[in-house]
């Protein structure tokens, strides 16, 4: 779904960027990449969980993230429902409404709580999401699905949530969200453990305590 919302939220945030910064690229949810040379790339999602805010649901959320020679150094989400703005500069910790926050100490699996998303195609296909769902739900507290991956990578930051999980995301869901986690103590890699690739769209973020346990269950419902 996108709405005239989306595509409006989008071009003004293009527009404040392009004129602070001229020299930058922009990669867009609504629009084609721009100056994909430029060392400096922004990653605008200007409505994550769209569905949501079709249907009145207040979870969702404006994502942004800038990178540098393909290194995150700057991450953006702002929940307008809720007026909280989480932000992270790559070196200095993670806040929210500018107080600091740290990821869950939280290492039993069993106490955890996740978030995850199912990619569109999981109609046609529901494997392999529903059986790391099933899986993961009867071993942790519960397995949610809040319908905004910028939201739920905020709260892993927060520590409100132990950990995220979803494959087959787009580089403007997940770059805020992935220095966020990071800044925030946490630890963001791909289905495979290794650092996380924008384009790729794999990512697993976790409070870093629960991470290896958490790849370990995925890995065996593949």
């Amino acid at each position: 779904l996108v709405t005239e919302i989306d595509r409006a939220s989008e071009r003004l945030i293009h527009r404040i960027l392009k004129r602070a910064f001229p020299d930058h690229g922009f990669h867009g949810e609504e629009h084609d990449a721009l100056r994909e040379e430029a060392p400096y790339r922004w990653y605008v999602d200007p409505i994550d969980g769209t569905t949501n805010f079709v249907h009145g649901v207040p979870l969702f959320g404006v994502s942004i993230g800038l990178a540098y020679q393909n290194r995150l150094v700057v991450g953006v989400i702002y929940d307008p429902m809720r007026r909280e703005l989480f932000t992270a500069i790559k070196g200095r910790g993670a806040s929210l409404n500018g107080r600091r926050i740290r990821v869950s100490r939280t290492r039993v699996i069993a106490y955890i709580l996740l978030s995850t998303g199912f990619p569109p195609e999981f109609r046609r296909q529901p494997q392999p999401y529903l059986g790391w769902f099933v899986r993961l739900e009867s071993r942790s507290r519960a397995v949610r699905r809040i319908g905004s991956t910028a939201l739920s990578l905020a709260y892993v930051a927060a520590g409100r949530l132990e950990g995220f999980y979803e494959e087959r995301l787009w580089p403007w869901d997940i770059a805020a969200g992935i220095l966020l986690v990071e800044e925030a103590g946490g630890r963001a890699t791909d289905f495979n453990g290794k650092p996380p690739v924008l384009e790729r769209g794999g990512l697993i973020a976790t409070n870093g305590r629960i991470h290896e346990e958490l790849l370990r269950l995925l890995y065996k419902t593949r």
